[in-house]
């Protein structure tokens, strides 16, 4: 499935403004817009045209920020792929979006664009009757039918264990059934797949059911490997296409996670768009460098396998979701190009004699990724870190060095303070070295 969890057969898972108040809201609206629209990557000519580019819309409830994605996106994709509802292990049924009650406001950012609901099925699930199902799944595209959205496609996203493929096989089945017989069949229907599906034999009654299959290629292997392994992926994808010849997608990443695990080292949380309560003993963040997915990209487009439609990319960035990718840099990467950023490490002097703050700023057009350490001087005996920062016990005190704790990136135009250093004798600010 698109989202940041990992294989189930390894570690878990406004109302109008008055008429007098109209044209300045109307100026304020497009004063915004151009603004927000400037911070978009100019377009270039590649050498390879990129691939078509999907992306999934996932969360919860429609916000302002995310029309505004929507729309800065909207130019660079061909589908939306919308998160409709979820079923948890247990059978509960959330459907999401259409509570928020800012209907209206969505549709008209869906305008446009084909638009494939999503129905995500807790790969737990042990239900036997896949009639159920089907329901849950035949309710959530009438449901947004009725609201006026033009639906074009069905999707499922199953993360069920290998052996669970049969009655996987079984409900698409009964659900494609259920589509004829309701007069749905220009709706096209599609799924995703996980790797570790790939050996499996009943893989193929499952694949024989829709008309296009999502492969997705991160968040799959266990969490200490990391959310996305370009080499692996390749195999992944050069196996799926050497035993399938329908029509598929891959599903890549643009965004980073908080894993958390037990004191038994067991998996206790994955975090990504949406701030969890639970804790955990310990904690680490992951990332899918942008660089490795461009760079992936790159090869992929040169010798693409004759099945593959395009890319399906998880998940749509917005200015709330500080896990993932900023917008400009996710359509640096779709268009085929390769983001960067500039970061530089600067000391901000306090009110304190010899204190100051060390700040990272990235001025570039694309995230820059934090880097791994920075050198202090010499002449700062005293420092020490914070947010995502610590001074290196291991380093001599003769060349204090701050250590990066956990894997980030630092969005075009933000700063972040990382600590600080007491330079008493310096006569003009420090000069701090930055470890890529």
């Amino acid at each position: 499935m698109p989202r940041p969890a990992f294989s189930a057969d390894g570690p878990p898972s406004m109302p109008l403004p008055r008429p007098r108040f109209l044209l300045p809201a109307l100026i304020l609206m497009c004063v915004v817009g151009a603004a927000a629209a400037s911070l978009m990557p100019p377009r270039a000519a590649f050498h390879q045209a990129p691939l078509p580019n999907d992306i999934y819309v996932w969360q919860r409830a429609w916000t302002p920020a995310l029309g505004q994605a929507m729309d800065l996106a909207a130019p660079d994709i061909t589908a939306w792929r919308v998160l409709a509802a979820e079923v948890s292990a247990d059978g509960h049924i959330a459907p999401a979006l259409l509570n928020d009650g800012r209907l209206e406001a969505l549709r008209a950012h869906l305008a446009g664009r084909p638009v494939i609901l999503v129905v995500r099925i807790d790969g737990r699930l042990t239900e036997g009757d896949p009639a159920p199902l089907v329901t849950t799944a035949l309710a959530s595209l009438e449901r947004w039918r009725e609201a006026g959205v033009g639906v074009a496609g069905l999707e499922i996203d199953h993360d069920c264990p290998t052996a669970r493929l049969p009655f996987y096989a079984r409900f698409l089945t009964d659900l494609r059934a259920q589509l004829k017989d309701r007069g749905l069949t220009g709706t096209r229907l599609s799924i995703t797949a996980l790797p570790t599906w790939l050996p499996a034999p009943a893989l193929a009654e499952v694949v024989a059911v829709p008309d296009e299959v999502v492969l997705q290629v991160h968040a799959v292997a266990a969490p200490t490997d990391g959310l996305f392994n370009p080499a692996q992926a390749a195999r992944w994808i050069a196996a799926y296409a050497r035993r399938f010849h329908t029509p598929f997608r891959v599903a890549l990443p643009d965004y980073g996670a908080r894993v958390s695990w037990n004191a038994d080292d067991s998996l206790a949380t994955v975090e990504g768009e949406t701030p969890l309560l639970g804790g955990g003993a310990h904690a680490n963040e992951l990332m899918a460098r942008p660089a490795d997915v461009a760079a992936f990209l790159k090869d992929l487009r040169a010798q693409a396998p004759a099945n593959l439609t395009g890319v399906a990319w998880f998940r749509l960035p917005t200015a709330e979701d500080r896990r993932a990718w900023s917008l400009a840099t996710w359509a640096t990467v779709a268009r085929g190009g390769i983001p960067v950023g500039h970061l530089t490490a600067v000391t901000r002097p306090t009110a304190t004699p010899g204190l100051s703050t060390l700040v990272l700023v990235n001025d570039g057009a694309a995230d820059a990724e934090l880097p791994s350490g920075l050198d202090l001087p010499t002449a700062c005996p005293l420092g020490d870190g914070a947010n995502g920062y610590a001074r290196d016990p291991l380093a001599p005190q003769t060349a204090p060095r701050l250590v990066r704790l956990s894997p980030g990136l630092l969005h075009p135009g933000d700063q972040r303070s990382v600590g600080w250093v007491r330079c008493p004798d310096l006569p003009s600010s420090p000069v701090i070295h930055v470890r890529p």
